[in-house]
């Protein structure tokens, strides 16, 4: 044979083989994904984020040496119901009709019918899809009158106790409507009527027994109605096995998407009783225990099913921890730090939820929309590796969509960043977004680019100040801070920078008026 018949011979057999592993990569199976909430898990709650705390969190400490742990991440409200719509969606929550506060667990679907979720894109590639937990994204129920429920117009004026809805009567629209297969869950926060279990469009039972007004340091809940022999006690375990059982029907011959919004460690704080002392923090410390203990369960769910080595894993948490306090004073003297009941918890047991971050759920200040991110994703997320580049929940939806090779619409998830670079080679990426912006329960804004955040106005927007805090006679208007050299944004340097703040208010402008951030 002589050398040309040989080249020939040797790039057909090289086409045949890139043309084989093509075909390899091709057929490779797409990867499950799970996405698992906590509710109100503060930065400083988990061991593998913050060496002093007082609590065991050995499942998401060893989820963190086996993937990526994320340390600016951030939720797009301090709230959870417009993070959860953010999450799924892609889309900041105060494009919508709720600017403010969140919906109870009598309210409307807060999702669009038609928009793009997670789920249901996920769903048009062929995956399983499945919701487990507390919902918080509204319901369609239907009144005794016949009528459906409308919407309240202001979360000011509180939750309802839903004793005028007709339980008999399935869910019209809910989390079913929004692309997912299966539903298990609480239609909001365990402080909320109705406390029952919903599965898929019914109520499990019909809750017709009245419930009490419980307003205890850790048993908050709003008076209504409830199925007997309902306990809060049970809900966690019982969205943790739903999850697990879902796992066990899967196989690698379909791939599948489970959203797991767990209701803990939110109020009410029930931990059961084998969990009880299991931290040094407290009852809350406790419930976070259990909560580490759920997430080691769907983890040992997909390991007797053989699916873990092909399963994206993101932990995260929809805002900031409640238990948190502050004993400083700003530069204009509003001071911080009162005794609350909260407050006193952290006194009397040294825990920081939020770790050294300020302010608390709800707030524009760190505290409140910092939290924990965790990705495992074996042979592609790189373990035990730390990223300190800015991401946002609202980036999940971008990040599954590279993965499946789906080209995003115009008009979906809108202010999502896909965050894969990120995974492969954390330490090496750049940034995979410019900007992030943040809202508060009360409807106010902050934005941050690079080393700088802007917050509009005074105060913190949300738990930790006087809804209203007027600025000092030719004080500073609103809030600057740099968040590389000053972390813990004590130092206000607004006045100081008006060129900064010019052009981070008029970005935010920008923003808001062009209903979207993603290809801006």
């Amino acid at each position: 044979m002589n050398s040309q018949s040989s080249r020939r011979s040797f790039l057909r057999q090289a086409g045949a083989w890139l043309a084989g592993v093509s075909a390899l990569r091709a057929a490779a199976p797409r990867p499950n994904v799970i996405v698992i909430l906590a509710d109100d898990l503060g930065y400083g709650d988990l061991a593998c984020y913050n060496r002093e705390s007082r609590i065991p969190t050995p499942n998401l400490d060893r989820m963190a040496t086996q993937g990526v742990r994320f340390t600016d991440a951030h939720t797009p409200s301090a709230v959870c119901t417009p993070t959860r719509y953010g999450l799924l969606t892609g889309r900041y929550c105060w494009r919508t009709s709720l600017k403010e506060g969140v919906l109870d667990g009598i309210d409307p679907p807060l999702i669009e019918a038609g928009r793009m979720t997670i789920a249901s894109m996920l769903k048009r590639q062929g995956y399983a899809t499945a919701c487990v937990g507390k919902w918080h994204l509204g319901m369609q129920w239907t009144g005794k009158d016949g009528k459906p429920v409308a919407a309240r117009g202001s979360s000011a004026g509180g939750f309802r106790d839903g004793r005028d809805i007709d339980y008999t009567k399935p869910v019209g629209v809910g989390p079913n409507d929004a692309g997912f297969d299966y539903y298990f869950g609480i239609s909001a926060s365990l402080d909320m009527s109705p406390y029952c279990f919903i599965e898929n469009k019914r109520t499990v039972g019909v809750p017709d027994v009245p419930s009490a007004d419980s307003r205890s340091l850790f048993l908050n809940q709003v008076p209504g109605v409830t199925t007997k022999g309902f306990d809060l006690h049970d809900v966690l375990p019982a969205c943790t096995k739903k999850a697990a059982e879902f796992i066990a029907r899967q196989t690698a011959r379909q791939p599948f998407f489970l959203y797991l919004p767990l209701p803990a460690p939110h109020l009410p704080v029930v931990p059961n009783k084998e969990y009880i002392g299991r931290s040094r923090a407290g009852l809350y410390g406790d419930f976070v225990a259990e909560m580490d203990a759920s997430v080691g369960t769907v983890f040992d769910a997909l390991d007797k099913r053989g699916l873990a080595e092909n399963t994206l894993v993101i932990f995260t948490s929809d805002n900031g921890g409640l238990w948190h306090w502050w004993d400083f004073k700003e530069a204009d003297d509003v001071k911080f730090g009162k005794i609350t009941p909260r407050g006193q918890y952290e006194k009397d047991f040294g825990h920081r939820s939020n770790g050294d971050w300020r302010g608390t759920k709800a707030d524009l200040w760190e505290g409140g929309h910092r939290v924990p991110f965790i990705v495992r994703w074996p042979g592609r997320a790189k373990s035990a590796t730390v990223c300190g580049q800015s991401v946002c929940l609202t980036d999940v939806i971008a990040t599954c969509a590279e993965i499946c090779g789906v080209p995003l619409p115009v008009d979906a998830a809108e202010d999502s960043f896909s965050m894969l670079p990120l995974l492969s080679d954390p330490e090496r990426a750049g940034a995979v977004r410019k900007d992030i912006i943040y809202h508060s329960l009360r409807g106010e804004f902050a934005i941050r680019a690079g080393e700088w955040k802007l917050i509009e106005r005074r105060g913190s927007g949300g738990f930790s100040t006087p809804r209203t805090i007027e600025p000092k006679a030719g004080g500073p208007k609103g809030q600057l801070y740099n968040i590389v050299l000053d972390p813990r944004e004590t130092r206000n340097v607004y006045d100081e920078h008006p060129d900064v703040v010019e052009r981070l208010a008029r970005l935010l402008d920008q923003y808001r008026k062009q209903g979207r951030s993603r290809g801006a």
